[in-house]
């Protein structure tokens, strides 16, 4: 166990740590009941606001022994930082990639890995998923892209991820052989791009069972992926568009 000094953080950054911790730690069990991991692979991180501090799952154990208190807190280069709940275990696997994307994406404030049928299928061909039906387009804007290989361990998926995404539109990429990472404002967004990444990786695919499926015009796609981010759903202030 870890015998550090505990750190310390204002009340503020303290509130924020644990509420991620709580949304991390009850978000892997969205990853489960939307079958997309097996065993104890996949994860689920969540940057602190107001800090430069990310929230990510243990490595190797179990989902339905998750909790707040076993989530690790790490800096924005992967470092446990000591003396926090669940310092004394190993993060997971992914921590380098996971903190490579939130120092160079700012905006991002979650990243999944999943390891879910059809995405990692798709990733295994080393092909983008082609946008052919409207919920693809709402979702993600456009295709979803394949990043390179990479070896699990250090900060080289994260550069992939990074690289890849930036200046797409899509919150998904397929690495290459690998699998898919999704990245959302925060963690909560980010598990819904994954379940919707997985959800259109099959069915793409399904129809391709069926024969060459139709495309989608690009200036449809850009309407449809405009309407779904700026107009869909409940408005978030008086007087904005239903």
């Amino acid at each position: 166990m870890s015998t550090s000094t505990p750190a310390t953080f204002s009340p503020e950054v303290e509130a924020a740590i644990l509420a991620v911790r709580e949304d991390v730690a009850a978000l892997h069990a969205e990853l489960v009941r939307y079958g997309l991991v097996v065993w104890t692979g996949g994860n689920v991180s969540g940057r602190v606001p107001g800090a430069d501090l990310f929230v990510i799952k243990p490595s190797g154990v179990s989902y339905d022994e998750l909790a707040p208190e076993n989530q690790i807190l790490c800096d924005l280069d992967g470092n446990v930082v000591e003396g926090t709940p669940g310092s004394e275990r190993s993060p997971s696997s992914d921590t380098a990639a996971h903190a490579y994307v939130y120092r160079h994406m700012p905006d991002v404030g979650g990243v999944v890995h999943t390891h879910s049928t059809y995405a990692v299928a798709w990733a295994a061909r080393g092909e983008p998923i082609p946008c052919v039906i409207t919920a693809m387009a709402d979702e993600f804007g456009g295709e979803i892209p394949v990043g390179p290989f990479a070896i699990i361990g250090d900060d080289s998926i994260g550069r992939g991820i990074v690289d890849t995404l930036t200046g797409h539109r899509s919150r998904g990429v397929l690495m290459k052989s690998h699998g898919p990472f999704t990245i959302g404002r925060d963690a909560k967004d980010a598990v819904k791009a994954a379940v919707m990444l997985e959800d259109v990786a099959r069915t793409v695919h399904i129809s391709r069972q069926l024969g060459a499926p139709a495309g989608i015009q690009s200036e449809h796609i850009d309407s449809l992926f405009d309407r779904y981010q700026n107009v869909y759903g409940q408005p978030s202030t008086p007087g904005a568009p239903a």
